[in-house]
This record gives structure tokens, C-alpha cells and sequence, in this order.
């Protein structure tokens, strides 16, 4: 068994190395598919939301959109909670929707997190990453600002502090 146990490590040193080339290669390189920009339409896509309902871009049309991808294990996508939250708070009645698109946790998970957080805009679930991947989102927190006529009108990567928030909203809801 001793003679087996190194040429096996090394098999499965090789095997890790090549599979985080890929995921690494991936990432960087993206998939092959256009990143959405400034002026296009953002992709669709149906997530299922901690609400327990399936969500997609088209129920919120008409409305402003700001759509934050993030995740519990980024720190600065648990920084900027407070921040969308009270952003919701201030501009859900005037026509702008907040989704927070989680990125691959569970449910339990998820729904700890923004209840400790207080968060109760709406948060959906991309557990495969299919969002991830069509938005093109890289560093998180991604955040997309869509208009009332269904553009994209600015893509901030990074956190988001309250100030820049309440600006790119107000752009959205401006006549």
C-alpha cells in the first residue's frame, strides 16, 4: 500500500491543478457569451426567491431594477446589506424593485443571513449559477442598475456605500 500512495497523490495533485486552471481560466475568460453592457437589455433569467416563488426580470416591468449579486462568505457583499436595504426602504414605492441574487448557497443559509440582516427586499437563489454566468459577474458584489424601460443604465463592481447607491437611483427614477 505504501508504493501506491505516491504515484495516487500525485494523480490527484495533477487533477486538482488542471481543474483549478480551468475554473481559474474560466473566470477570467468567461464563458464565451457577451457580458451584458451599459445600454443593453439584461438577460433573462427565472430564480426561484426566498419567497418561494419563481421571479424573472419581466414581473418587475415598468419599474426601476437594481440587481445585486452576492453571497454570505463576501465580505464586502455583507457591508453593503444595510445600505440596499435601506435603499428599498426609501424608493420601493416609487417604483423601484431591489433583487438580491445569491450566488450558489442554500436555502438555510440564505435565509438566516437576511433575517440577521434584517434584509426583506427580494432575494433569489442562483444555486447553479446560471445568473452568474449570463451577467458575466465576476468580483463580488456585481450590481446592475436597470431603467423603467428595461436597459441597463450603469454596472457597478465592488461594494456599493450609500451615497453611490442613492445617486445611481436616483438616476434610474429621474423623469
Amino acid at each position: 500500500m505504501g508504493k501506491a500512495r505516491r504515484p495516487v497523490q500525485i494523480i490527484i495533485l495533477i487533477f486538482i491543478v488542471i481543474l483549478g486552471s480551468y475554473a481559474i481560466g474560466s473566470a477570467v475568460l468567461g464563458n464565451g457569451s457577451e457580458k451584458p453592457q451599459i445600454g443593453d437589455k439584461p438577460p433573462a433569467v427565472k430564480l426561484l426567491g426566498l419567497d418561494g416563488k419563481v421571479h424573472t426580470l419581466d414581473d418587475y416591468k415598468g419599474n426601476a431594477i437594481v440587481i445585486n449579486f452576492w453571497a454570505t462568505w463576501c465580505t464586502y457583499c455583507v457591508k453593503e446589506m444595510p445600505a440596499l436595504q435601506q435603499q428599498w426602504e426609501k424608493w420601493r414605492d416609487q417604483g423601484v424593485v431591489i433583487l438580491g441574487v445569491n450566488t450558489g448557497e442554500d436555502k438555510m443559509t440564505v435565509q438566516n443571513f437576511t433575517e440577521q440582516m434584517g434584509v426583506d427586499f427580494p432575494v433569489l437563489y442562483d444555486s447553479n449559477n446560471e445568473a452568474v454566468v449570463r451577467y458575466g459577474v465576476v468580483p463580488m458584489p456585481t450590481t446592475f442598475f436597470v431603467d423603467k424601460k428595461g436597459k441597463i443604465a450603469s454596472i457597478h463592481e465592488g461594494e456599493l456605500n450609500l451615497t453611490t447607491l442613492d445617486d445611481q437611483i436616483k438616476q434610474l427614477v429621474k423623469p
